[in-house]
């Protein structure tokens, strides 16, 4: 059962992997002018690859090809002509700072001649970071570490964060125009809403000061003075739906995470599970979920199911310890201790990018997963699940059972995959 519920979610990512999607949404390259790439988030490296590739391959001639992309250390990818480059996340880094401004100058400069494609997924948000106003990169930095720990949705996030950068919101566009400008994007976000996929630097943002505003109040966030200053000046706000710079834009989405839980549906379904789908977009506290979703699988259970419980989307942490884990691997042990070493049931809750929460690093694991014996065997080790879960310790808990879900980097992210397996007993 382990084994398949890694067959299963391993489909879900090689689904929304750009080798897949990609290449058949290329547009044609200019006619005239250059073709200037911009790429930034966890895929940066895959799709700059693929792109590259297809125009290059295809006779485009080199010198009017330009860019620059941006991923996640450790998620770079070799690349023939695009220079490629890695940067902070979650928090960003000087390398998010520079990667911005280089954007921001290649936009800059572009004409109507020229064409700007725009590959953007996940993590886009922190690997390109402009600080508006006199925003420092540490408070810039403060800003999103306050923000990660607030518990805050991602959509309410990039509210906050558009307000205090250059690129994001729309400004990318802003300093592109009047060129032709495409987004091909890789969905990372509830909705698959174009404004929330890496804080929307391509798209006209609805959102308002006052609801960034309303956010920071909502959840207490102190901020430094100088985003405090940026949050109060209404002259600061975005570039609105009808703006003149979206008049030669165009925005598509090329994997979603809907795609990834219909690849989950069809291996279970191929496996002989009867598949009970929760949708790609759930959102809420990890440890809240868990326990709706554990009271789901034990009536399964109970009703004599050989079932599967899929389900996508992205669920918050609210800090409350000091320990180290990820929204996956909270969700993974609440689940546990819910559960109860019930038989017949396995879980495996991870990140389609291959990692979740921790400190930032390649290395840190997916998610994890657990089964009937994953109680009995912590507590040979002396471990409490109930401490660990108030210490917000997952990783410390899953890292000594071996259970950690570890598949590095996917070069792809479409969100969670949380795959429940249930087998009815003989």
């Amino acid at each position: 059962m382990r084994a398949q519920a890694r067959v299963i979610f391993d489909a879900a990512v090689a689904r929304a992997h750009p080798a897949g999607c990609l290449p058949a949404h290329l547009p044609a390259h200019p006619e005239t002018g250059r073709l200037i790439l911009l790429a930034a988030g966890k895929a940066a490296g895959s799709m700059t690859a693929l792109a590259e590739a297809h125009y290059l391959d295809s006779g485009f001639p080199p010198e009017r090809l330009i860019g620059h992309a941006v991923a996640r250390h450790g998620y770079e990818t070799k690349t023939r002509h695009i220079p490629m480059v890695a940067a902070g996340h979650p928090v960003p880094d000087q390398g998010s700072i520079d990667s911005a401004t280089r954007a921001l100058e290649l936009a800059t400069s572009a004409t109507t001649d020229d064409f700007v494609l725009v590959l953007l997924s996940g993590g886009g948000s922190a690997n390109w970071v402009a600080p508006a106003g006199a925003l420092a990169l540490a408070e810039k930095q403060a800003v999103n570490k306050a923000l990660l720990r607030s518990g805050a949705p991602i959509g309410e996030m990039n509210i906050v964060r558009k307000r205090l950068s250059r690129i994001k919101g729309g400004r990318l566009a802003l300093a592109a125009a009047p060129a032709r400008l495409v987004t091909l994007a890789i969905s990372d976000v509830p909705g698959d809403e174009p404004t929330a996929i890496a804080s929307g630097p391509t798209v006209a943002d609805p959102s308002t000061m006052e609801q960034a505003r309303a956010i920071v109040a909502r959840y207490g966030l102190d901020l430094p003075a100088a985003a405090k200053t940026l949050l109060d000046d209404d002259a600061n706000e975005t570039p609105k739906p009808g703006h003149d710079a979206f008049a030669r834009t165009e925005f598509r989405i090329i994997a979603r995470p809907a795609d990834a839980i219909a690849a989950a549906h069809a291996a279970a379904d191929a496996a002989g599970y009867e598949v009970h789908d929760l949708g790609p977009d759930l959102e809420g506290e990890a440890r809240d979920v868990a326990a709706r979703h554990a009271e789901l699988a034990l009536t399964l259970k109970r009703q004599g199911k050989r079932a599967a419980i899929l389900s996508g989307g992205e669920f918050t942490v609210t800090l409350r310890g000091k320990g180290r884990g990820g929204p996956n691997q909270e969700y993974a042990l609440a689940l546990a201790i819910a559960l109860d070493a019930e038989p017949g049931i396995v879980a495996l809750s991870g990140d389609t990018d291959g990692t979740d929460g921790g400190g930032g690093e390649a290395t840190d694991p997916a998610g994890a997963i657990i089964d009937e014996t994953t109680l009995a065997r912590a507590g040979a080790l002396g471990l409490d699940p109930a401490r660990s879960l108030a210490d917000n310790d997952s990783t410390s808990f899953f890292e000594p059972l071996g259970d950690l879900l570890r598949t590095g980097p996917t070069l792809t992210n479409v969100n969670d995959c949380r795959v429940i397996l249930i087998e009815p007993e003989l």
